[in-house]
C-alpha cells in the first residue's frame, strides 16, 4: 500500500486508505464518525438494515489500529449514531471496544450526534484536544490547525470517460476535515456551500481514498 500525506500547520499526517489519519511522531491515530448503531437505529423507525454495520466498523477500525499500533487514539466525535446507542451495544461489541483500548490511551471527542457519552465503555470524554498546534474537535469552525469530522466529505472526478465518487479528506495545509469511517456513513459533496465556509471558494485539495492509495487532486477539479 502507497504511503500517501496530509499536512496541517507543519504536521504531517500519513493518510490511510481507511479514512484515518496517523501521526508517526506521535504514535496518535485519528478516526471521524464511526457512528456506531446506526443500523438499530433507523430499524426503530420502521427503516430495516442489516444490522451488522457497528461488527464492521469495528473491524475495520481493529485491522487499521493493528497496522499503525497507535499510543493514543482519538475518535472525533458521532462515534455513536444517537444517544442511545451504546445501550444497543452487544456484549461482543463492548468487548471489541475493550480490546481496541487494550495498552492505549483513547479519547472519546463529542459530536453532535452523541454530546453525552457514555463513561462506562473506558477510555477519556472530551470536547476538543489539543497536541502541539494542532486541535482535534468534531465540528469545523475554520481555525489554523483544526482537524474535524461532521461534513463526510467526498468528491467526484472524472477522467477517460469514467466517472468516480469516493469519500476523502478535504485540506488546505492549514485546515482538515476528515471522511467518515463508520459502514454506513454517507458523503456530502466537497461542492457543498459548508466546504465553502470552512476553506473560502474551492482553494483546497480533495485527497480521495482510492482503491490501492490516496489521490491529491484539487477541490476545483472535482465535480
Amino acid at each position: 500500500m502507497r504511503v500517501s500525506r496530509v499536512t496541517v500547520s507543519g504536521v504531517t499526517f500519513a493518510a490511510d486508505l481507511s479514512g484515518t489519519l496517523f501521526w508517526e511522531e506521535e504514535r496518535l491515530l485519528v478516526v471521524s464518525d464511526l457512528h456506531l448503531e446506526k443500523g438499530s437505529s433507523f430499524a426503530t423507525r420502521g427503516v430495516l438494515l442489516p444490522p451488522f454495520d457497528t461488527v464492521a466498523t469495528l473491524s475495520r477500525l481493529a485491522a487499521v489500529i493493528a497496522r499503525h499500533d497507535p499510543r493514543t487514539v482519538i475518535a472525533l466525535g458521532d462515534s455513536f449514531h444517537d444517544r442511545t446507542a451504546h445501550e444497543r451495544l452487544s456484549d461482543d461489541d463492548r468487548d471489541a471496544v475493550t480490546a481496541l483500548q487494550s495498552g492505549r490511551d483513547w479519547i472519546w471527542i463529542s459530536g453532535n450526534h452523541d454530546p453525552a457519552l457514555p463513561r462506562d465503555l473506558g477510555g477519556t470524554i472530551a470536547d476538543e484536544v489539543i497536541v502541539g498546534p494542532i486541535t482535534f474537535r468534531h465540528e469545523p469552525t475554520g481555525a489554523a490547525g483544526e482537524i474535524a469530522g461532521h461534513l463526510h466529505p467526498k468528491a467526484r472526478v472524472s477522467a477517460r470517460g469514467r466517472s468516480m465518487e469516493r469519500r476523502c479528506f478535504a485540506s488546505d495545509g492549514m485546515r482538515a476535515i476528515m471522511p467518515a469511517f463508520g459502514a454506513y456513513t454517507g458523503g456530502l459533496s466537497i461542492r457543498d456551500a459548508a466546504f465553502a465556509k470552512i476553506f473560502g471558494a474551492r482553494h483546497f485539495t480533495a485527497h480521495l481514498l482510492g482503491d490501492r492509495r490516496v489521490h491529491a487532486i484539487a477541490a476545483s477539479r472535482c465535480s
